[in-house]
Order: structure tokens, then C-alpha cells, then sequence
């Protein structure tokens, strides 16, 4: 039984064709114009434009169900599902560039052509989430329906920029001139620590920030978190550093890289310890954290670190001294010394 082969052309136009004939003529193959689309639950739709002289026999759309991933050349490819024994499990790549990343979502640029040379550029857009996988890689989980959900794996390196955020580059060939052109990905977000040796990346369309005395909420409707699986953090008076490993792949040894975070620690009544970082220019961004403090002989306080959502402790010891907390910092320790206890849990709704 003839089955249905579906292919994509250079230009990005849908070709169908037979299988399971012994002729191979090329009247078997049919060209079709027209774009791509996504509905729902991140499924592929082809639209085709209408011919000049309508033919009954050439369908207005074609939808396919299957599941994607990304190619090492940064190509979209939805690999077919087998449907009613009809049509062959192929791969349709689509030949494009990933222009823009939001918190939930990917948005693929391509282009295609008619059959008269006329170029046209369209944007497909796929929901989902994005994560870091157990490489420390960033990944897109692209949802489908059943709660299921497809992983488009970025095999490249990333890296963090001096505006604290996380940048992916990758290089690709162009289409007519293959000549070979860098692409950015810039991750908008805010760092977080809420485990032992792990530090997080959440994503936000802008983020959480505090300009000229006003606060602006953390956007939490997101499930974009990069969790960066690394050794026990280093935390200073003046910044905060983490080590991770990236692995390009299960083969190769991971790739030392090295985060540091600039910023100020600050002792609040209602949040408890914090570490402001600045992010893109006067923005700044609070981490909070549950802290048992100590006073130490030196006037300095000990804090024993803990998150600030269920009081686990994330294996980091700290010493600030009376210049560093300055303010409410001073305020705290004249407090310590009056009520003469060995130690002090702030955070997690506690006021001191």
C-alpha cells in the first residue's frame, strides 16, 4: 500500500510524494506554496495557497501531529507520527533563525518563496517553558497535549554578560550567501538561591526592580527556571560566587564557568537578610534569605543562611561586619546586644 511522504524543500514549501511505487518520476511529487503555522497544543499546520486554477484534489491545509526538537545547526525539526498507516514517520526541518526568547516562549523566524521568486518572512511561535537540564544546558520543554511535553535541547555554551544576564550565542551558515553570521539569545531574568549547591535563573519579561524608591512586584507566573546544579556557593561581603559544570554533551568533560554576583547585603524588618544586585543599569533586584544570627566578639555577626520559603538550610555561613550592614544593620546589632541571646533567627515572616 502507497503511503504519503512528507517532505520541506531549501525554501521552506511542504513536498508530498508516494512511497511503495517502483517508478521514481518526479509527477509523483507535488510542491506545494504556502506557510507554516502553530495551533494548538504546539501542533504543525501548513496552509497552502490557493492556486490559480483551483484543483479539488490539492487540500487548503494539512495538519500533523509528531514531536520537535532542534537540530545541531539551530533548525526546528517535527518528526511525524505515524497516522492511520498513511504516512511515513519522516522529519520536517524547518530552515530558520531563533530570534527572540520569552519567559514562555520561542519565537523561529523563516522564509519562504512562491513559485513566481517572491520571498516572504513569517514567524512561528511555540509555548512552553525553559529549563536546564541535568548538564546544566539550556532547554525549551515545548508543550503538547496530556500534559506532555517535547525538550529542544541547546547544546551550545552560554554564558553571563556584565548586565547579569544569561546570553546564548550560536553560529549559522545563511541560506544564499553561506556565509556563517552569530546569533544572540538574550535571557531577560534575575538570579536566585533557594537550594544547597544549586543557583537559579528566573526568567521575567522585565525584571523585578526598584527605581527612584518604588518597588515593582517579582513576576512569579512563570515556569521558566534555569537550576544550575553546581558546588556549595561562596558568599563575601561584597559579591556571591557559584562554579558550575557544562556539559556539551554526556561524552566530553564539562566546562568550568564561574558566576559572580556584585552587590550589597541589608538586614530588613520584614524580609530579613538580603542581597541586592544591580541588573541593566539602575535596576536592582533583592534576594531574601532565613538566616540564624550569631554575634560574634568583634562586633561582626555570624549568619548561618537558610531560603526564605520553608527555613532549609543552604549550607552557607556568613560573617558581616558592623561597616557592611551600616543602617538597620547597626540598629540589629545594638538590638543583639540588649537582649543578651546567643542567637537570632531572622526571615521567613520573622521580625527582629
Amino acid at each position: 500500500m502507497a503511503k504519503i511522504k512528507y517532505e520541506v524543500d531549501p525554501h521552506n514549501r511542504l513536498i508530498s510524494g508516494r512511497t511503495g511505487k517502483k517508478t521514481g518520476l518526479r509527477r509523483f511529487r507535488k510542491v506545494y506554496d504556502g506557510k507554516f503555522k502553530i495551533g494548538k497544543n504546539n501542533s504543525l499546520i501548513y496552509h497552502i495557497k490557493a492556486p490559480a486554477q483551483k484543483d479539488k484534489n490539492i487540500p487548503r491545509q494539512v495538519k500533523f501531529k509528531g514531536k520537535w526538537s532542534l537540530s545541531k545547526n539551530h533548525d526546528l525539526i517535527f518528526s511525524l507520527d505515524k497516522w492511520k498507516k498513511r504516512v511515513t514517520s519522516d522529519k520536517l526541518a524547518l530552515k530558520g533563525n531563533i530570534i527572540d526568547v520569552n519567559k514562555n516562549s520561542l519565537l523561529f523566524s523563516l522564509t519562504t518563496k512562491t513559485g513566481t521568486s517572491e520571498k516572504s518572512t513569517y514567524i512561528l511561535k511555540l509555548a512552553g517553558a525553559w529549563q536546564a537540564d541535568k548538564l546544566n544546558r539550556l532547554t525549551f520543554k515545548a508543550k503538547r497535549e496530556r500534559s506532555r511535553y517535547d525538550i529542544l535541547i541547546f547544546s551550545g555554551q552560554w554564558d553571563v554578560d556584565k548586565k547579569q544576564q544569561i546570553i546564548y550565542r550560536y553560529e549559522k551558515a545563511q541560506l544564499i550567501k553561506k556565509l556563517k553570521k552569530i546569533h544572540t539569545l538574550i535571557f531577560k531574568g534575575h538570579w536566585d538561591i533557594e537550594e544547597k549547591a544549586r543557583i537559579s535563573y528566573v526568567l521575567d519579561k522585565t525584571p523585578p526592580s526598584r527605581e527612584l524608591g518604588r518597588s515593582i512586584p517579582v513576576d512569579k507566573n512563570t515556569n521558566s527556571v534555569f537550576n544550575f546544579r553546581s558546588s556549595f556557593g561562596i558568599f563575601k561581603d561584597k559579591y556571591i560566587k557559584y562554579t558550575i559544570g557544562l556539559g556539551l554533551s554526556k561524552k566530553v568533560k564539562p566546562i568550568k564557568k564561574t558566576i559572580i554576583l556584585f552587590g550589597a547585603w541589608k538586614i530588613k524588618r520584614n524580609k530579613g537578610l538580603t542581597f541586592e544586585v544591580k541588573y541593566r543599569g539602575r535596576k536592582v533586584y533583592s534576594m531574601s534569605f532565613g538566616a540564624e544570627a550569631r554575634l560574634t566578639k568583634r562586633d561582626s555577626i555570624s549568619f548561618k543562611l537558610k531560603n526564605d520559603i520553608d527555613n532549609k538550610d543552604i549550607g552557607v555561613n556568613l560573617k558581616l561586619s558592623r561597616k557592611i550592614l551600616k543602617g538597620s544593620g547597626e540598629a540589629f546589632l545594638n538590638l543583639f546586644k540588649k537582649k543578651r541571646e546567643s542567637a537570632v533567627f531572622i526571615g521567613v515572616g520573622k521580625r527582629w
